[in-house]
């Protein structure tokens, strides 16, 4: 029954609302150079994908964070409902360190790119560093926060991957706290590779945040096995124990 509900009406709905909020999206951005509004248009979306779909969404530790704070995010990533679960929930401006493909992506890749979210060209890792270096110094001048999934895309088996340094480089190099976000449920509703959405109920975690300012990159890799740590004590991960967490 959940099955038939999302093919005959979560999906097409879905599909109408992302272009709907897509085309306001890139109407807004001739407007806002800022990518504010673009970003409020995203929380829309979101909010009315999560409805159509039948999703429900528990939040806790909402209060941990200020909403006109900077922060660097660093979430577990299980399935695509990951990122509406996000932007509907965290009430920080926020932006996304993504992947460069999904910048090609009729209607998605004109709003990534209208709205002030960063690319990240993993095929040179040259180019990666600079994008991280950008990535920090935009935090600063703008005042934003950024989310990113370090595992490096989604989970094919639904456990944690190790987790790129990246996320924990560019806080420390922006000295802003480092939030985990741990995310619960998303898989069971989008399974990897699945086309069909399925109503149920996920959880977002919000976590302690974790100050940088007194770290220097050489910490990075200390930071990036906390994070994990504490996303994977969440999600019933076990926890591989690393030297480097005992430095």
């Amino acid at each position: 029954m959940r099955r038939l509900r999302g093919l005959l009406f979560a999906d097409p709905a879905i599909l109408l609302a992302t272009i709907f909020f897509g085309s306001l999206s890139i109407l807004f951005s001739f407007f806002d150079r800022t990518g504010s509004v673009q970003i409020r248009v995203a929380r829309m979306w979101a909010r009315t994908l999560l409805a159509v779909s039948g999703i429900s969404v528990n939040v806790e530790g909402l209060e941990r964070i200020d909403p006109n704070g900077s922060y660097v995010f660093i979430a577990n990533h299980a399935s695509y409902m990951d990122t509406p679960v996000a932007l509907a929930h965290v009430p920080v401006q926020f932006r996304f360190l993504a992947k460069r493909g999904l910048f090609q992506i009729p209607f998605l890749g004109q709003h990534l790119s209208q709205a002030g979210h960063i690319p990240v060209p993993r095929e040179d890792p040259r180019a990666s560093v600079k994008t991280m270096q950008v990535a920090a110094e935009t935090i600063q001048k703008k005042r934003i926060s950024l989310l990113i999934f370090p595992e490096g895309g989604r989970s094919h088996d639904g456990h944690l991957r190790a987790f790129k340094e990246g996320g924990a480089y560019i806080a420390i190099r922006a000295g802003v706290p480092c939030v985990p976000l741990v995310l619960i449920g998303t898989r069971k509703v989008l399974p990897y590779g699945a086309g069909v959405v399925l109503s149920g109920t996920v959880k977002l975690l919000v976590l302690e945040p974790i100050a940088t300012h007194e770290m220097t990159l050489r910490d990075r890799g200390i930071l990036t096995d906390r994070l994990r740590q504490l996303i994977a004590e969440h999600v019933g991960e076990p926890v591989i124990a690393e030297s480097r967490l005992k430095s």
